[in-house]
């Protein structure tokens, strides 16, 4: 089965092209979507999604919380408003206290979001999505927290509505997703996902410089 979905993908352009055959790109064209990338990665996807449209691109940065005695399990994640978002399961069953949770999402916060506030949006403020429509983009999504963490604090300046766009996500994350936001734009929706860098031949590195060039809005990267 996994080898079904191995390297369907073959880069994050492809991707954005397949997307668009998705995506209501008239409809993001007439009523200006907001569009706003929810990792590196997805901020090139995004990129290349929105083409040769004027819509704005942004980037709504938050970083993962993981467990005290596991560096590679993510137990909550924060975003720009401070916002953050538990796993409430994982917390119970490795019995991890909401202090320590909120002690690092705090500190997530201090220590690396705002610098990459200053670093790529030189200081200003994630702009309010009241009353916008909003397309949240990613490369893949293993756990949805990404999304969910965007979500929680772009459903809380009250949109008009909020769509995302992922060229691979797995089918129960799909299905959790779906009850927060208007419409999901997928290419595939795969059972037994692994991690996203399977499903593509490659995804290079996103360097600082096309993320400060995306954000600047300079026409050519």
């Amino acid at each position: 089965m996994m080898k079904k979905y191995k390297n369907i993908l073959k880069d994050r352009l492809d991707a954005a092209k397949r997307l668009q055959d998705v995506v209501p790109m008239q409809k993001l064209k007439d009523e200006n979507w907001k569009i706003v990338a929810v990792s590196r990665g997805g901020l090139e996807l995004a990129y290349h999604l929105r083409g040769k449209y004027k819509n704005s691109v942004d980037f709504l940065f938050s970083e993962a919380i993981f467990a005290p005695n596991n560096s590679e399990c993510e137990i909550a994640r924060v975003c720009e408003s401070e916002e953050i978002v538990i796993n409430e399961n994982l917390v119970a069953a490795f019995g991890i206290k909401y202090d320590y949770v909120y002690g690092e999402a705090h500190r997530k916060h201090e220590e690396k979001i705002l610098s990459y506030i200053y670093q790529y949006r030189k200081g200003r403020p994630f702009a309010s999505m009241s009353d916008q429509v909003v397309l949240l983009v990613d490369e893949g999504s293993e756990t949805g927290m990404k999304f969910l963490t965007a979500l929680k604090m772009i459903l809380a300046m009250k949109p008009k509505a909020v769509y995302i766009a992922v060229p691979v996500i797995p089918s129960d994350v799909l299905e959790f997703l779906e009850q927060f936001t208007d419409n999901i734009f997928f290419i595939y929706n795969i059972d037994d996902y692994v991690e996203t860098s399977l499903y593509y031949e490659e995804l290079n590195k996103i360097d600082e410089d096309m993320i400060e060039k995306i954000l600047g809005e300079k026409s050519e990267i």
